[in-house]
């Protein structure tokens, strides 16, 4: 943080004197907890090991990118012809690009929206270097965007935890320098959600003889933990970056996409009724009460009945906060009422109420139940004599006692920055004038990129306009992309690609 800015905050949050505040700022530079230098040309302090962590990311990616390919030279006139007849359609010119340029590429990052064939891009790209023998690895920062990583490529993909085995007891990794992964190519998907602390880790791990691919949506949230790793990347020009534009005729004919696009320019999407059938409505609603009873009415009954959707299992009210009437806190409660009232087996436990059959989210990681930050389930079972509830997770049944339930909440609403990595059937988003703080440009878009089938905004067309005006959030203060600059423009690496 500028340091200009550091002292009158601690002034105003510990209520002391400034010239205390500075002795103790100085008393911590010299122990080194924080450290001072610059961004750009504003002085600034770092908390030590998040400063360290973006030097180790600097260097390791540029000792990536300046390595030999860890596979032979492939004619990628040959090879492209091949992978469409393999993956059964003709690829467009900026995915042969985007392909050609990853298959010469050490480290590439690759970014875009939604409908713009990036999935498309790493099957093809996955599909030729396994035909060659290359050992793959894919990987992303949450369960359910490891699922669809797996689903859509056909490869196994893993939570960065779990490919770096997690240590439950110290909460470190078992893979890392000393004991790298073995591949020849890494993948990371969903990188907008990764932090400085967990590329760092990430990048620890990668052999130097491999090459790492970086997909992610730029314009999404950036991590909910420090820094904006993937932004930084992108910005200094270090490394082949491929900018996904051109949103194919398929995908162009869903309203979600459409819509999505344009909130990312800066328009309004159109919130006209469809008349025919859609992806994409907008309920207009003035006020906190109506805006409640109209989510639940959505929710309960009119989604499942025109779009044969379960109001638990496939549809999601995504908040842009917890706060508030019509925040994920009190509709939560409201939507539990409605969808699930709780019978005799209940427990109430650090405010919530748990009942079989209620759709819950696990709010930390919890290494030793393999269970994620942001993971949602659903209760099967609540043994009031044991002391215990039992959560199923895709499947696989984990057991909570009652002293461990504030690991969990009710997930019927969920904030937006919850959601990141995550794809739900149906996305119900209140988007109110009460939400004023929160409402931004890619907060929105985000939040509209989650639903699949189905995206219905509820709320003013007023504070819809905030949001796609609002792009101010908040700077985050890093120095990765400077350490990452080439010092002179003619570096061999500077490469960027716009591809549409």
């Amino acid at each position: 943080m500028p340091t200009d800015e550091l002292v009158p905050l601690a002034e105003q949050l510990l209520e002391v004197p400034q010239h205390l505040i500075r002795t103790a700022l100085e008393l911590e530079l010299q122990e080194g907890t924080v450290i001072a230098d610059r961004v750009g040309e504003t002085p600034c302090v770092f908390l030590a090991a998040l400063y360290r962590a973006e030097r180790a990311i600097s260097d390791r990616l540029m000792r990536l990118a300046n390595g030999t390919l860890p596979w032979p030279w492939i004619d990628s006139d040959k090879a492209l012809p091949w992978v469409e007849k393999r993956i059964g359609f003709a690829l467009a010119e900026s995915q042969i690009a985007a392909i050609r340029l990853a298959l010469m590429s050490k480290v590439v990052v690759m970014t875009g929206g939604p409908g713009v064939g990036k999935t498309t891009i790493v099957k093809a790209i996955l599909r030729i270097l396994a035909a060659k023998g290359a050992g793959l690895l894919l990987c992303a920062p949450t369960g359910r965007a490891a699922k669809r990583l797996t689903e859509a490529t056909g490869f196994e993909a893993k939570t960065i935890h779990r490919l770096l085995e997690v240590d439950p007891k110290s909460g470190g990794f078992r893979r890392g320098e000393d004991n790298p992964l073995d591949c020849d190519l890494l993948v990371v998907d969903e990188a907008s959600m990764v932090d400085v602390m967990l590329m760092q880790a990430l990048l620890r791990a990668v052999p130097d003889k491999a090459a790492l691919l970086i997909v992610g949506d730029i314009d999404q949230l950036p991590s909910v933990g420090p820094g904006q790793v993937l932004a930084d990347i992108i910005s200094s020009g270090a490394v082949p970056v491929v900018r996904l534009t051109e949103v194919f005729r398929q995908a162009a004919r869903s309203r979600i996409i459409t819509s999505a696009h344009r909130i990312n320019h800066g328009l309004m999407p159109d919130l006209s009724s469809p008349g025919t059938d859609s992806d994409f409505y907008f309920v207009r609603v003035d006020d906190p009460a109506t805006a409640v009873s109209r989510i639940i009415e959505l929710a309960k009954t009119r989604i499942p009945k025109r779009f044969g959707l379960d109001p638990i299992r496939d549809i999601q009210v995504l908040c842009p906060m917890n706060r508030g009437g019509v925040g994920a806190r009190s509709l939560n409660i409201e939507l539990q009422a409605a969808l699930n009232p709780a019978g005799d087996r209940k427990v109430e436990r650090f405010g919530w109420t748990f009942a079989p059959g209620d759709k819950v989210m696990q709010i930390e990681n919890d290494y030793d139940k393999e269970v994620y930050n942001g993971d949602i389930g659903t209760i099967d079972d609540v043994d009031i004599n044991a002391g215990e509830i039992a959560v199923s997770f895709d499947g696989r049944s984990v057991k909570y006692g009652f002293g461990e339930l504030d690991m969990l909440v009710p997930a019927y609403a969920a904030t937006i920055h919850k959601s990141q990595g995550s794809e739900y059937l149906a996305v119900i988003i209140p988007v109110l004038t009460q939400h004023y703080a929160m409402l931004q440009r890619n907060l929105l878009y985000t939040g509209v990129t989650r639903g699949k089938r189905l995206v219905v905004l509820v709320g003013q067309k007023k504070a819809i306009a905030i949001a796609v005006r609002n792009v101010s959030g908040r700077r985050r203060w890093s120095k990765l992309a400077e350490w990452l600059r080439p010092s002179e423009a003619g570096s061999p690496l500077r490469a960027r690609t716009d591809l549409g």
